[in-house]
């Protein structure tokens, strides 16, 4: 049997996560705490995440920037606990999920296709300013979309909030790959094929969900 290619992996395991937050959306319509369960769980994945891409890094690197670490540690409990507050109003998790796949997801796509200047080559080397502003885009777009298809009603409010997640969810993906950069990783692990780990995934979250829960507060 062929191998499948890295973009083709990378797009199959999309499209199960994608059904998997269907099914989450399912749930949470018959009554059930899916979305506050999945919400914990990518937090705590997370944390456990971290732990073991510090034990599996070189030594010395883990002691070099041992403080950033610890202080990225107390922040994804931070992120945890506030997904699970924020989580009480379930609609909001998964808008934020649309925004953040559909700004990842373009920003990687649009960037390959386009290519042109690095963003920030030193902490990330595939990424470009093309792929930010596509991301951006497809975020606000995936925004907008939400609310057509929840309400059948175009909110213009849904435009800045998918601008404002979107470039926010991009800035904790620079901020996961500072992290793997000193720690001289190339993912968290390698539980999700051609996506890296949980983190790798969801790094998006890092800023958006405090914020996003200091703003319901």
């Amino acid at each position: 049997m062929a191998k499948l290619s890295n973009t083709a992996t990378r797009i199959l395991a999309a499209g199960v996560m994608l059904a998997g937050l269907v099914l989450v959306a399912v749930g949470q319509h018959w009554g059930w705490p899916t979305v506050r369960w999945l919400t914990l769980a990518i937090g705590m994945a997370m944390m456990v995440e971290m732990v073991v891409a510090l034990r599996r890094a070189p030594r010395d690197n883990v002691r070099r920037n041992a403080w950033l670490y610890g202080a990225f540690l107390v922040w994804l409990v931070v992120v945890t606990v506030t997904g699970a507050l924020v989580a009480a109003r379930p609609w909001i998790i998964l808008l934020m999920l649309m925004i953040i796949v559909a700004a990842d997801t373009g920003a990687w796509l649009f960037g390959k296709i386009i290519g042109g200047d690095k963003m920030w080559e030193r902490l990330s080397a595939g990424k470009t300013w093309s792929g930010q502003i596509a991301g951006i885009l497809c975020g606000t777009f995936a925004s907008v979309m939400y609310g057509l298809l929840g309400t059948d009603t175009f909110m213009p409010q849904l435009m800045w909030i998918g601008i404002s997640v979107a470039l926010l969810s991009q800035y904790g993906d620079l901020t996961a790959s500072l992290i793997k950069r000193r720690l001289g990783i190339k993912d968290f692990s390698n539980v999700i094929p051609g996506h890296g780990g949980i983190l790798d995934r969801f790094d998006g979250w890092i800023y958006v969900l405090p914020v996003v829960w200091f703003v319901l507060i």
